[in-house]
């Protein structure tokens, strides 16, 4: 809220948020209805595992330390997406099936989304701009939502190392994982890469969405997984590995945008 108050909701914001939403909704679908993929990634976890970022903790103080200001709409907006994505759909998809034969959970779906952690700071900035405070209440929260940003990191470390002090092997991947770890880190980049370059974004634009898009899985996949009692240590794993890796392939894929991207 904190930091949307600050730079504005304006069409950039709009545009990244339904970019994400959109594509993990059409990612999850044709998973789901095409054998071959279905195969790979049999369950629910595995999948939000693979196309649900980190965005939040991790994303947005990666995009602030290595992109503009003025990508920092971008960056929001794709974390909107996906976090109202994975809190709409991911409890849906992983509690348990109900007696009414999975007729579509209107009432559930609307709890999940008034329930979202994004949802709750949209409507914080329409009720501010409502009151026309959105300015005076941006400069207050500007200061704590940097360091909550900044304390993010803490956040993930800590939850990797409650990961760690588990009594298993964390490394031990069997191969529905390494093809989670696959979509997450090479496959999802690489789409929103494909996107960009067909929607016409400028460097900055694609820089913000991709980095986006190459974050490791999200805490929230666990904290979905726990909730429902559905494959933790699938999450535990991805989340672990996932993040490890990364600390490779975000540089990696920085120099790949200013090597090419920007060419373009």
């Amino acid at each position: 809220m904190g930091l949307l108050l600050k730079e504005g909701i304006d069409i950039n914001l709009i545009k990244s948020s339904f970019l994400a939403f959109s594509i993990i909704g059409i990612l999850i679908t044709l998973i789901n209805i095409i054998p071959i993929f279905k195969k790979r990634l049999p369950n629910y976890t595995l999948q939000l595992a693979g196309l649900i970022g980190n965005t939040s903790f991790l994303g947005i103080p990666i995009a602030l330390a290595l992109l503009p200001s003025k990508t920092i709409n971008f960056t929001i907006g794709f974390d909107l997406g996906t976090t109202l994505f994975a809190w709409i759909f991911g409890p849906f998809f992983l509690q348990e099936k109900s007696n009414s034969n999975n007729i579509l959970n209107i009432k559930g779906l609307f709890n999940a989304l008034i329930n979202s952690p994004a949802s709750r700071g949209i409507i914080g900035v329409l009720i501010a701009y409502l009151f026309q405070i959105d300015e005076v209440l941006g400069n207050y929260l500007w200061i704590p939502a940097r360091i909550v940003i900044a304390l993010a990191i803490i956040i993930v470390g800590t939850r990797l190392g409650i990961i760690t002090n588990q009594n298993e092997r964390i490394l031990d991947l069997n191969e529905e994982i390494k093809f989670s770890i696959l979509l997450k880190l090479f496959f999802l980049p690489f789409i929103i890469f494909l996107v960009c370059k067909f929607l016409n974004f400028n460097f900055y634009e694609s820089s913000a969405v991709i980095l986006q898009a190459a974050t490791p899985t999200a805490i929230s996949t666990i904290l979905m997984a726990e909730a429902y009692g559905v494959k933790q240590k699938i999450a535990s794993k991805t989340l672990f590995t996932t993040t490890l890796i990364s600390l490779i392939t975000i540089p990696i894929l920085k120099m790949f945008i200013n090597l090419f991207i920007q060419k373009t």
